[in-house]
């Protein structure tokens, strides 16, 4: 594939996490969780820029603090309304296409990444990601610029709104979606950080981990995982994607 394909990364980030608060910054192998996600991201051959996306709330005034100190963009926009945050950050910068990425995948793959990237660019799709089964906490999303644009216009629904990717979902007749089924049997997997038991396991794989190698991919994690089975117990039990299932729920029409 050779060439460089630029694309914006925006990195979703706040501390008002109502399961695990202050969850981003949280440390790991004596760094925030930010830092690991920024850094990894930062190993993409196909990223142009790296911006963290965090909200106007005075909860958040921690992380731009923390990008001012190393040198990262920082966003500020809604606290609730994920959808404009993420296409308001977008806007500024002139590119085609995005990679969103959320701040609670400390164990995020740069090489799947641009993988995935790179297929969204084959494709000439308008949303493209990582999907199937593969473990939580890899998860990625390319999104086309335009795409983004019409989302943002037209989602009127709380889960739209909450989060970037269900309004180009939903709508399959608008938009070219695709996804890289990368993973079999997998999807039990937990890399994610939601819950206190998620915080236990990624403390205990990155001590393991992080000194081999800062920037550790899957096969290493699996690999432990094979050597000590029982680290999958720690936080196994808990429901994938509860956020967005618990917006779905409470779901009503925003009029914007």
């Amino acid at each position: 594939m050779g060439t460089t394909i630029n694309t914006l990364a925006i990195i979703q980030a706040r501390m008002s996490s109502t399961r695990l608060p202050g969850k981003v910054l949280k440390l790991l192998a004596g760094k925030p969780v930010l830092d690991h996600v920024v850094r990894r991201v930062q190993q993409c051959k196909n990223i142009s820029k790296v911006v963290v996306a965090t909200s106007i709330d005075e909860s958040d005034s921690i992380i731009q603090s923390w990008c001012e100190e190393n040198k990262i963009i920082c966003y500020r926009g809604s606290l609730n309304d994920v959808l404009d945050r993420f296409y308001q950050a977008a806007k500024i910068y002139n590119e085609k296409n995005i990679l969103r990425i959320t701040a609670d995948c400390p164990a995020i793959d740069y090489t799947i990444l641009d993988e995935v990237i790179e297929r969204h660019h084959q494709g000439d799709y308008d949303y493209y990601g990582l999907k199937g089964d593969f473990p939580d906490g890899l998860d990625c999303t390319v999104i086309s610029y335009n795409a983004l644009s019409k989302a943002w216009m037209n989602a009127k629904l709380d889960s739209e709104r909450e989060h970037v990717g269900p309004y180009i979902e939903n709508h399959p007749e608008l938009f070219k979606l695709g996804g890289y089924e990368k993973f079999k049997n997998l999807s039990h997997l937990r890399w994610t950080l939601d819950e206190p038991n998620d915080y236990e396991f990624l403390k205990i794989v990155f001590d393991e981990l992080y000194e081999i190698n800062n920037f550790f991919g899957h096969e290493l994690i699996l690999d432990l995982l094979k050597q000590k089975p029982n680290l999958n117990d720690i936080n196994n039990q808990i429901i994938r994607n509860e956020g967005y299932l618990n917006s779905i729920k409470n779901d009503k029409i925003i009029k914007l």
